[in-house]
């Protein structure tokens, strides 16, 4: 769809993103041998993690008695009349100075929300994602007195709220504006912090005592989340550490929960009996119905997750089998024998795809060596194998023609070996195969996405998505591995290699300093250099550097570079890959920076002159 809307305004079509690794966080988290953690709201949850996670879920007894108030839900048949009656609740709060906290589940209701304080004259907060380098302030100042603060989502952040305010911030600010700064001045904010703070302390406290007499926080939720444990967040900003505390949640039947479960039975219901507007259903009734619509929304996600996650096991049994091979060649292991096991794969499956029907004398010999030569140097002729199976053709069997090639590809790869050298030959199945492996994997999951998306649809020839997606999966993954054995072969044997010697990093930087003094007095301590660097240049031979057409990433099409300017700033550009590179040489230049720009014009035009040849 993008690429068409693109070919339709006639701009340039950009390809395909393409998934390199793709992993649920289930399997992810599977991934560790042990697993915990530590919530105040994994209850309600407490039947997932069983079934997923094999974990049990324990509570805590609280640290001392929580005292916080959890008032019914207020019910209202119109969004309008909801938000009135909570502006009205915050104006006779904040004029008694108790500290509010608005939870809004948008950040469009909290700025309608913002709207409606600011008409009744109440000073207040908002935090949300469009005040994030203020977000800290914020939630330091929401517990002191006659604060009100509406926020967006208040899950997850990690907010204490401290009645009275926070001392340290408090401190900070004390400091900021005597122009005392921990970065500009650290030594003369070090020696005045422990005096700001006693002060900040002194004041938060006695705030802290007068705000405890008010009540507490005061949490006032605007809607209802799909999941509890989003509510019980927010609920628990408030009595905390044994402080005092209140919640209220104010809904309204044009709630989106509300409206997924029959809440127009009950606006007829209301409209019959004249129920007016702005007065509220208050019961336990009500809010028993709206935590077991809660649930049931809970139970639908946690299927849909729990249908994701049986998909992704099939996958992750193919993921962990990919990674296991990677691990393998990353670590350094001696892949030499899995590589052989390749060749004898590889040949097999040629000849057994060629003598699978008929007689010897009907088999394509011509068509099955083409195939072969292509992927490895034959040096057995079909001649000399019908006279080593003393029958003619007619004598030769699979086996023994599967065992003739088979024997001819081994010593092939074994004078591959002796003329590559047995070093440069281990780099290069190492090469071969993490390149390899890493494009069929790419493909493969581009494979499986596809495969996904349209197996639902068996379900309408009465027969198992899953199942069907089970089986072409393996199918899909069988045909990968074949892919990666024919195609890590063809390479180990035709790519063409080139060894180049490795320079100490040390070495290379040195010479790059002494290259930029004169002549004569660099030419002897360049010598020296490399002469030192001989040691570790034996030893980097161990490793070699090999480079082969294909087994490198692809060179970018287009490229975009930051630098320093001549003022000492940044300066950006672009460059596309059939441009040259070479840059003009400022004649105001220091000498050692004309020297480097001219080597580096010289180096790029000698590149750009090799690929024309």
């Amino acid at each position: 769809m993008h690429q068409a809307i693109e070919a339709k305004e006639g701009v340039e079509i950009k390809a395909e993103n393409q998934t390199l690794a793709t992993v649920t966080l289930q399997n992810f988290f599977r991934l560790y041998n042990k697993l915990s953690g530590m919530t105040g709201t994994a209850m309600t949850e407490a039947a997932e993690f069983n079934q997923i996670y094999d974990l049990g879920v324990v509570p805590i007894p609280t640290n001392r008695p929580m005292v916080r108030m959890d008032q019914p839900d207020l019910v209202y048949r119109t969004a309008s009349a909801k938000f009135d009656s909570v502006v009205e609740d915050v104006v006779e709060r904040h004029a008694t100075g108790q500290p509010v906290l608005i939870g809004t589940t948008s950040v469009e209701k909290s700025e309608h929300l913002s709207n409606e304080l600011k008409k009744n004259g109440v000073p207040h907060e908002v935090l949300n994602a469009k005040n994030h380098e203020r977000e800290a302030a914020i939630v330091a100042q929401a517990g002191r007195k006659g604060a009100v603060t509406v926020a967006t989502n208040m899950a997850g952040r990690g907010t204490d709220i401290m009645l009275g305010g926070n001392p340290e911030f408090m401190a900070s600010a004390q400091l900021a504006q005597k122009g005392l700064s921990a970065v500009d001045d650290p030594d003369a904010y070090e020696a005045a912090w422990p005096e700001a703070l006693a002060s900040a302390q002194e004041a938060v406290q006695a705030e802290h005592d007068e705000v405890i007499g008010l009540g507490g926080l005061y949490v006032l939720a605007t809607e209802r989340h799909e999941s509890r444990r989003i509510d019980n967040q927010l609920r628990g900003r408030s009595g905390r550490q044994g402080d005092p505390g209140e919640s209220q949640f104010y809904l309204s039947l044009e709630d989106d929960l509300m409206r997924l479960f029959k809440a127009d039975m009950v606006d007829s219901f209301l409209r019959r009996f004249n129920v007016p507007d702005d007065v509220p259903i208050e019961a336990k009734m009500v809010t028993n119905a709206i935590r077991s619509a809660q649930s049931q929304v809970e139970s639908q996600n946690f299927e849909i997750r729990k249908d994701v996650l049986k998909y992704d096991d099939v996958l992750n049994r193919q993921r962990l089998v990919i990674y296991g091979e990677r691990k393998r060649v990353l670590h350094g292991e001696d892949i030499e024998d899995q590589i052989r096991s390749f060749i004898d794969d590889t040949v097999n499956s040629y000849v057994s795809q060629a003598t699978a029907e008929g007689y010897p004398e009907d088999w394509d010999f011509e068509q099955l060596w083409t195939a072969l030569e292509q992927l490895y140097p034959v040096s057995v002729t079909v001649e000399q194998v019908e006279e080593d199976s003393g029958g003619g053709r007619a004598g030769i069997s699979s086996d023994f023609l599967a065992e003739v090639l088979v024997d001819d590809a081994q010593a092939a790869y074994g004078r591959r070996e002796a003329e590559l050298g047995e070093d440069v030959t281990r780099e290069l199945e190492r090469k071969v195969i993490l390149t390899v492996l890493d494009r069929k994997w790419r493909e493969h999951l581009y494979e499986m996405d596809y495969l996904r998306d349209g197996i639902g649809l068996r379900a309408m020839a009465q027969r198992d998505p899953l199942v069907e997606y089970q089986r072409e999966g393996f199918d899909l993954f069988t045909a990968m591995m074949d892919g990666i054995k024919e195609e890590t072969v063809g390479y180990a044997f035709n790519v063409e290699v080139e060894v180049k010697p490795q320079v100490a990093p040390e070495v290379a930087e040195q010479i790059e300093v002494l290259s930029d003094a004169s002549e004569s007095e660099a030419g002897a301590a360049i010598a020296a250099a490399v002469s030192a660097g001989a040691t570790q240049s034996q030893e980097a031979q161990e490793s070699p550097t090999i480079e082969a057409a294909g087994l490198g990433p692809s060179r970018p099409e287009h490229m975009e570079y930051s630098a320093p300017d001549e003022s000492g700033g940044i300066m950006h550009g672009e460059m596309d890959a059939d441009e040259d590179g070479i840059v003009e040489v400022d004649p105001n230049a220091s000498r050692a920076e004309r020297r480097r720009a001219e080597r580096s014009n010289r180096k790029n035009a000698s590149k750009k002159k090799k690929k024309r040849r």
